[in-house]
């Protein structure tokens, strides 16, 4: 038998010992313990990550209002100068984008059926002169050796000889389709006989080329509307009030260019019309030469 006071301290033990066991908590409580009085003698390294990671967001936070507010002044610089931003975008580049001011304004369409402007005469000389102050009369103009690339043309392509200024000779796409929309007007049933017998300009071709021309520029029309589709609408309107009926409403509004001012920078910048003979530079060697006309 064991002193009883050697069994007391054997009975402590053993309950201590169970106690440990049977308290999941106290080995939790220990740990906390350490790392509370071990924070109180630190020497401030541990608090690195924390302080850390606030400069990182501080720093991510400041990126995004530089970048804000740079957007936000780039807008504003860009808004007054929309216009030109949205016709290079939108638009082939060519030297008239380049010198001349485009500008879109609100216009509204004549659509009228019934009423007629200059434009929709009879065959005569007031028609005609309207017709052609838009754009008939206008002959090509000269591009420059340093945008010919950006503007679609290749270095083989015909150029101007360098004592006349070099470059190369080329038209304003917009005043070539309304010279065809010009044509199809002077083609039509009612006008054809006149502008025959006058003979000048594509009537004084052979039928069968004056044939190929006007389909030629019809199909150019064609394919310019189905590249820049319009996009809006055409409402409906009551007409006739004893009985009223539905019409479609064409006089509509439209963004459009400053279609007067690419007319004069074309008319200003037109070549010679009579040229010397030497005017353009003869091809050079590996330069490209059509059998027939592309």
């Amino acid at each position: 038998m064991l002193p009883s006071k050697a069994q007391s301290i054997i009975k402590m033990g053993l309950f201590d010992e169970a106690s440990r066991v049977e308290d999941p908590t106290h080995e939790f409580n220990e740990r906390l313990l350490a790392e509370e009085e071990g924070a109180l003698w630190d020497d401030g390294k541990s608090s690195a990550p924390t302080y850390n990671s606030f400069v990182v967001c501080l720093f991510r936070a400041s990126a995004l209002v530089l970048v804000f507010l740079a957007g936000a002044l780039f807008g504003f610089q860009w808004h007054g100068d929309l216009d030109s931003l949205c016709s290079r975008h939108v638009s082939q580049y060519s030297t008239v984008i380049k010198e001349v001011e485009i500008r879109y304004d609100l216009q509204e369409f004549n659509g009228s059926l019934l009423k007629e402007n200059v434009f929709r005469q009879d065959a005569g000389p007031d028609v005609d002169a309207a017709w052609e102050s838009r754009s008939e009369l206008y002959r090509s103009v000269r591009i420059p050796p340093e945008d010919a690339e950006q503007s679609g043309l290749a270095a083989d392509q015909v150029k101007i000889n360098a004592k006349y200024g070099g470059g190369f000779p080329a038209n304003v796409e917009g005043l070539h389709h309304l010279h065809c929309l010009n044509l199809l007007r002077q083609s039509l049933y009612y006008n054809y006989e006149y502008y025959h017998a006058k003979r000048e300009g594509p009537f004084t071709n052979n039928e069968y080329i004056f044939r190929r021309h006007v389909s030629h520029c019809l199909d150019i029309i064609r394919q310019e509307l189905m590249c820049t589709v319009d996009s809006g609408v055409l409402g409906q309107v009551w007409i006739y009030p004893e009985n009223p009926e539905p019409y479609v409403d064409f006089n509509t509004q439209h963004r459009c260019k400053n279609f007067d001012a690419v007319r004069r920078w074309a008319e200003k910048n037109q070549l010679p019309q009579d040229p010397p003979a030497d005017f353009l530079q003869p091809p050079s060697e590996g330069d490209r030469i059509y059998s027939q006309m592309p």
